[in-house]
């Protein structure tokens, strides 16, 4: 059975940091895409970062609102995908959710992935 759990959430006063971890069952993530994504209250469903399969160069992508402060990196050996989260504000307060895709397309961005798999989330709260 396909499975991915996320870990790491809580609560963080603004400037402080998180690592969130994406941890991978029933299948090997080697040869996947992992994107991590997000959703506040009333908001939209946002695609904050996402990493290729090593085979694939392990790119990255952030989104404008992250970049210079998340940073996603993988463990194979661990089945595993994290997001370091530091500088964090209180928008940055949402559950975040990680996320892969069976497909191989050498050569694309992660971005261009559909992410029809999907982890439980993870509440992270910044405040104050």
């Amino acid at each position: 059975q396909v499975q991915l759990v996320e870990s790491g959430g809580g609560l963080v006063q603004p400037g402080g940091s998180l690592r969130l971890s994406c941890v991978a069952s029933g299948f090997t993530l080697v040869r996947n895409a992992i994107g991590w994504f997000r959703q506040a209250p009333g908001k939209e469903r946002e695609e904050i970062s996402c990493i290729t399969s090593s085979s694939d160069g392990e790119h990255t992508y952030y989104a404008d609102s992250v970049k210079g402060r998340f940073t996603i990196s993988r463990d194979n050996l661990k089945n595993a995908v994290y997001l370091q989260m530091n500088s964090l504000k209180l928008e940055d307060t949402a559950v975040y959710y990680c996320a892969t895709d069976f497909a191989t397309m050498p050569g694309a961005s992660c971005r261009d992935y559909d992410y029809d798999y999907w982890g439980q989330g993870a509440q992270v709260t910044v405040s104050s």
